[in-house]
């Protein structure tokens, strides 16, 4: 996607009430952000919240390189990409557990807080264990875990635990990496540089990240029953949208866009009734028989 594309897909977004921004320092090596800088300059009247993240930048990717200097510089590389003094929402991003349990690093971001370099911060996990041992810390603004059709474990503990610490739930990969869209079969095929090519076992970062973990023609046969269900004239993607959306104690929920379009048929799903107890039911059903067994208890 060229700029003037991923700035269109900005303005747009901002323009039909997005109000949260997702990002990260790695996203095109800091690209993602410079990008984000320049749509704030260019729309200096959006309200928006933009959130990024930091960590993946180490190189290992280990517990050791989480430290208050490492911080210090991967905050400042963000702010100088965004054009800004202090940061939204920093969040560690998808950290080594270890990290998640360690006094010094919420040490380290309360320090990055009382400087103002940040004014909130949070954590990107994969495991609901690692967001629980999160929500737990006073400091902890927002937990961004994966939740969607494809994924419910996250309704059991970790929303409820959210709501009662008054922590903000973040839910990505709300299509399953577009499995939930409905515009996959058994024929599609992805670049050699898409992970839902060269990561659909982990062997680039946790397999959760692609399709959610499931196998992706397991996928493919779950979302064609998710197609029987009554839909009232919804499409795939909304109707698994407007599902994430009718969770309690979500906050928000970023599906990526890679046009005006597309932002604009992400968000019609916020205008969509909530889903009836039928079709909570009928989710829930797909999800008991085809992906509990694969997923419930990696994750």
């Amino acid at each position: 996607m060229g700029d003037r594309q991923a700035l269109d897909v900005l303005h747009a977004a901002v323009d039909h009430g997005v109000t949260f921004l997702d990002t990260a320092d790695v996203y095109g090596d800091g690209r993602s952000e410079r990008l984000i800088g320049t749509f704030l300059r260019e729309r200096p009247d959006a309200r928006v919240t933009v959130a990024t993240k930091m960590g993946r930048r180490a190189d290992p990717h280990v517990a050791r390189a989480y430290t208050p200097q490492a911080f210090g510089a991967w905050v400042d590389r963000s702010r100088a990409n965004l054009g800004t003094d202090r940061l939204d929402l920093v969040q560690l991003h998808c950290p080594p557990s270890e990290v998640i349990s360690r006094d010094e690093v919420y040490d380290a971001l309360d320090a990055l807080v009382d400087s103002g370099a940040v004014a909130a911060y949070g954590v990107s996990v994969e495991t609901c264990q690692e967001a629980l041992t999160a929500i737990e810390r006073p400091g902890i603004a927002t937990v961004q875990i994966i939740l969607n059709a494809f994924r419910h474990k996250p309704l059991e503990r970790v929303l409820p635990a959210a709501r009662e610490a008054g922590v903000g739930i973040v839910a990505r990969v709300p299509l399953a990496s577009g499995l939930l869209s409905g515009r996959y079969d058994e024929s599609t095929t992805f670049a050699r540089d898409d992970h839902r090519t060269y990561n659909r076992d982990g062997q680039a970062f946790d397999v959760g990240e692609t399709f959610s973990g499931v196998p992706f023609e397991v996928g493919l046969a779950a979302v064609r029953e998710m197609r029987g269900l009554p839909h009232g004239g919804t499409g795939t993607a909304a109707f698994a949208l407007r599902w994430v959306l009718d969770q309690p104690g979500l906050s928000v929920v970023v599906p990526g866009a890679r046009s005006p379009e597309q932002v604009r048929a992400n968000v019609a799903a916020a205008d969509l009734p909530p889903l009836d107890r039928d079709q909570l039911d009928g989710v829930r059903s797909i999800y008991d028989l085809r992906i509990r067994p694969l997923v419930h208890d990696r994750w």
